[in-house]
């Protein structure tokens, strides 16, 4: 009897441990072919966040705006920015988080200031561009609608209910809100932790100067811009790495520029394949050479760039024969490509060099302006084997960041400002004072 009650038993306990093992994997997210991979906490697993195409994780993001007070009536204008690419990108994104914080919960579509195409270092004309000049509207929208619904998203001003007529915005500058003692006013915004706080505090302290009888709302709205400059104030790794290696996911480059950038790659590595006879891979270094005319007298020069470069291959050992190089200046070019070939024995071409044979593509090229040539650059160099830049560029820092994001994704960590660079990038430059050699600049860049 005793052997005949056992097989039961033992049956009875596999039944319990095989119903308990199953409601614990029923609880587990699973991933089918329609899981979206780019929410929760579910993506713990590699995503190489550096590619330009790469999916927007949001959920960082919606955590912050759970987090946030909103302000009906609140409208931010992000439109106040120039320069090239690097400028642009990061003044809107940090326009946008001050807006966060500040509760808004209105964003005028940001508008894109164009430089003088007579003068390249004239970058305050009043020349504006739709958002569309350089990114992706309906991701733009969707994904910040999407994971931070609480802000409605005006196409122009004229769309703000009960905006004032003629427009004028109120103009703000973050840092004033709070006392910086002791900070070099190129330094990066030292109290975002109070900011809401302090803007809180400004509506109430000049709704009472100017003598405003409501408070915000949508039938009395208070619309605010940003002064220029702000664009390198948001430490952004205050709301944690996962939400610094997203949060610039939000604008992705325009389709049709990023689709005539992959194919500037795949001639690229076309290219390579010329000079690399032990790979297929189509392996390239990559090179921003930062000589335009409006390049700063202190910045380094084509001697100091080209030599660090060189050297520096070299020095890393490459067996790559092929080189990219992004840069303006079409006479300093023809001397790099010389330069490489002696020196390194290396192949480098451009993206108006690549796409001769291709008339179609390359009448493309030339229909974008200045800066949008420039992005297509961005995006070839985000794709290179290794990448040489310099320092202080805002153009070469930004594709240094967003490179960094391949081997941790969201778990990145701050580049190391100097030394070595990641093992994916190296930017050349001066790196001993940390305002005069525009340092700052690498805490506040939005990847």
């Amino acid at each position: 009897m005793v052997l005949s009650m056992a097989r039961p038993r033992g049956i009875l306990a596999l039944m319990a441990i095989t119903s308990l093992v199953t409601v614990w994997l029923c609880r587990l997210p699973q991933l089918g072919l329609n899981t979206d991979v780019t929410r929760g906490p579910i993506l713990q697993r590699h995503l190489d966040l550096s590619l330009p195409d790469a999916p927007f994780i949001g959920w960082p993001l919606e955590r912050v705006c759970s987090e946030t007070t909103w302000t009906p009536g609140l409208v931010f204008v992000c439109d106040n920015n120039s320069g090239g690419i690097g400028n642009i990108r990061n003044y809107i994104l940090t326009c946008l988080r001050y807006a966060i914080d500040a509760g808004a919960t209105g964003l005028v579509m940001p508008r894109i200031r164009l430089r003088s195409e007579k003068d390249l270092s004239d970058i305050t004309a009043e020349n504006y561009q739709p958002f569309t000049y350089f990114f992706d509207e309906p991701h733009f929208r969707q994904s910040l609608q999407s994971s931070c619904p609480q802000i409605a998203i005006y196409d122009t001003t004229s769309d703000v209910p009960n905006a004032p007529v003629p427009f004028k915005a109120e103009e703000v500058t973050p840092k004033n809100l709070g006392r910086r003692g002791g900070c070099d006013r190129r330094d990066h915004n030292k109290h975002t932790a109070l900011f809401a706080s302090a803007f809180a505090n400004h509506l109430r302290s000049t709704a009472a100067e100017f003598n405003l009888r409501h408070p915000p709302s949508l039938e009395h709205p208070r619309i605010f811009r940003l002064t220029w400059g702000v664009q390198f104030e948001w430490p952004v790794f205050r709301d944690g790495p996962e939400f610094a290696s997203t949060f610039g996911g939000l604008l992705r480059f325009r389709p049709d520029i990023v689709v005539l950038a992959n194919k500037v790659v795949a001639h690229m590595r076309r290219h390579a394949r010329q000079f690399d006879a032990d790979s297929h891979s189509g392996r390239f270094v990559g090179y921003h050479l930062r000589t335009e005319n409006d390049a700063l007298d202190f910045w380094p020069n084509y001697a100091n760039q080209s030599k660090a470069y060189l050297a520096r291959s070299q020095q890393m050992g490459y067996d790559m024969k092929a080189g990219y190089l992004a840069t303006g200046n079409e006479t300093e070019a023809h001397k790099f490509f010389k330069d490489a070939t002696v020196l390194h024995g290396m192949r480098v071409t451009t993206k108006d060099l690549l796409l001769e044979d291709h008339k179609e593509d390359l009448a493309a090229l030339e229909k974008l302006t200045w800066d949008q040539q420039a992005v297509i650059d961005f995006i070839v160099l985000l794709q290179s084997e290794f990448f040489l830049g310099v320092s202080p560029s805002s153009f070469s820092m930004n594709v240094a960041l967003k490179r960094h994001l391949q081997a941790e994704g969201l778990h990145t960590r701050p580049w190391r400002i100097g030394g070595e660079g990641d093992g994916r990038s190296w930017l050349m430059g001066k790196y001993e004072q940390f305002w005069e050699d525009w340092l700052f600049m690498y805490e506040a860049m939005w990847p």
